[in-house]
């Protein structure tokens, strides 16, 4: 019987997610550091003529009534000339242009808290550099926001550990757009051709490979066709195919298996020491250089009898308000709806459009100080003895997890809180993610902050004799008998977190 083809239509329910523009407003602004904040609103300022700073005497008397009495400054009434003349202008060009100014939100828009890590001053953060290079590169919109949200999502060492799957629903949820891993593995591929080498890598083999290989680019691009070419060749075949061996440093059985030479092996070594595990390392140099010069997002102030508030850093954002001259335009054009004309109802979707718009932003900037005040008021709650007495050991352990909890927040939106932003207290400005700190359970049960492991562990290596340093098994051995049970690879990355070299390179 012969077969045919056969169409079927099927109806399927599907819930689908989907972000709107004032959602993806509040969200952007959420994630925003005081600075980047306080251009925002200055940006949304000069663009929308329907939105106003309060006076002063507003503020005082915590009113917003949009009206102008007797005692307005000339000043003032200047300003509000200039914006009615501003608005009388945009209303003429109505029927010419057609074009209206963005609003906001957008996959364009690239004032993103989470792309860049500003360090404040004359130094130029290492999240920075790499903007600046993603600038020079022709890149599709879209391309331009999976960069910036890579960029964003690097470690502080430079290397990228988010799964790409990951990041993929992240791009979906939060910016609306849709791609696949390749797509986001094309972008990757061009943030790693990025100075410093090494930078993008998801591993620390892939880094060192990525090093090597701009190594052997720029010798052939120099027709340097030396031995030191051959050397580098023989180093990437290393990591390469004898990584293991390399980790474990068990040169003996890499000589025997490439037939190397010890002259060899000794040039191979020596340009070892010339690639950068850590090729995001000089973010953390800035930071430090910076420290003093970060502007601190949170102002929590402790009381010489223990009291402890919160409160949000202003800085030179004003209060904002609905401008009355919109207002009483909107309230005009609606009175006379049947006497309209085509250009004045032209004119009213625009006064109309300006108005929902400033509305907006207003609205998400109290959403955002609510957010913020909440999750900060609960990382101080859970932290309290810290705030109270400033010991860095006494931090009980807190996940993202656990702030989202106690605020009813979603743990996407704590990350954003924390990410970026500094508080200032009684003994420093910290970043909020210094009060995040993962736990370690004891043969007791008992929970313990891994703070305050790594405190004891740089106790001991500071301790140590410095003829004959501790190695990271002796190190795991005395944390146990502090009550500390901690492997030695946990050692081993404790070690490296804190900075500490090897037993061998503290070696007086």
């Amino acid at each position: 019987m012969p077969q045919r083809n056969i169409q079927q239509q099927e109806l399927v329910q599907q819930q689908v997610q989907r972000l709107s523009q004032q959602q993806l407003l509040q969200v952007r602004l959420v994630e925003m550091p005081l600075p980047e904040f306080e251009e925002k609103v200055s940006t949304e300022l000069a663009e929308n003529p329907a939105l106003d700073p309060m006076t002063q005497e507003e503020e005082w008397e915590g009113k917003n009534d949009d009206s102008i009495d007797e005692n307005t400054t000339f000043e003032e009434r200047e300003e509000l000339q200039e914006r009615e003349d501003a608005l009388e202008s945009a209303l003429a060009g109505i029927g010419r242009d057609d074009e209206m100014p963005p609003t906001f939100g957008g996959m364009g828009d690239n004032n993103n808290a989470e792309y860049e890590e500003r360090v404040y001053g004359n130094v130029v953060s290492f999240y920075e550099l790499l903007h600046e290079q993603m600038g020079e590169m022709d890149l599709t919109p879209q391309q331009q926001t999976i960069m910036e949200y890579l960029i964003g999502s690097l470690d502080s060492d430079g290397l990228l550990r988010k799964d790409l799957d990951i990041i993929g629903d992240e791009l979906a949820v939060h910016y609306y757009i849709d791609v696949s891993r390749a797509e986001i593995e094309q972008v990757l591929h061009l943030l790693q051709t990025f100075d410093p080498p090494g930078i993008g890598a998801q591993s620390l083999k892939e880094c060192l490979l990525l090093q090597v290989d701009r190594l052997i680019q720029h010798r052939k691009e120099n027709t340097l066709r030396d031995d030191s070419l051959s050397t580098l060749h023989s180093l990437r075949k290393i990591l390469a195919h004898h990584y293991e061996a390399f980790t474990r440093r068990h040169w003996d059985k890499i000589q025997t298996a490439m037939h190397l030479s010890d002259a060899e092996l000794e040039q191979i070594r020596k340009n070892i020491h010339k690639l950068n595990p850590k090729p995001g390392a000089s973010l953390g140099e800035a930071e430090a250089r910076s420290l003093q010069q970060i502007t601190p997002d949170f102002i929590v102030e402790t009381a010489d009898d223990g009291q402890v508030t919160c409160m949000l850093a202003r800085g030179q954002v004003p209060e904002l308000k609905v401008s009355s001259s919109f207002l009483d335009m909107v309230d005009t054009y609606k009175t006379n709806r049947q006497n309209m004309s085509r250009q004045d109802k032209e004119a009213l979707l625009y006064v109309k459009e300006k108005v929902d718009r400033a509305r907006g932003f207003i609205e998400a900037v109290k959403q955002r100080r609510r957010t913020l005040l909440s999750t900060m008021q609960a990382i101080v709650d859970w932290q309290l003895k810290f705030f109270q007495e400033g010991d860095e050991s006494d931090l009980r352990p807190m996940i993202l997890k656990d702030i989202a909890t106690k605020t009813g927040l979603d743990i996407s939106t704590v990350s954003r809180v924390s990410n970026h932003k500094y508080a200032q207290t009684r003994w420093g400005i910290f970043p909020l993610k210094f009060f995040f700190t993962e736990s370690l359970t004891t043969e007791n049960g008992e929970e313990l902050s891994t703070r305050k492991v790594k405190l004891a562990l740089a106790e001991l290596v500071e301790k140590e004799d410095k003829h004959h340093p501790l190695s990271d098994d002796s190190l795991s051995a005395s944390l146990k008998r502090h009550g500390y049970p901690v492997a030695r690879r946990t050692v081993a990355k404790y070690r490296e977190q804190l900075g500490i070299p090897v037993a061998r390179l503290r070696k007086e």
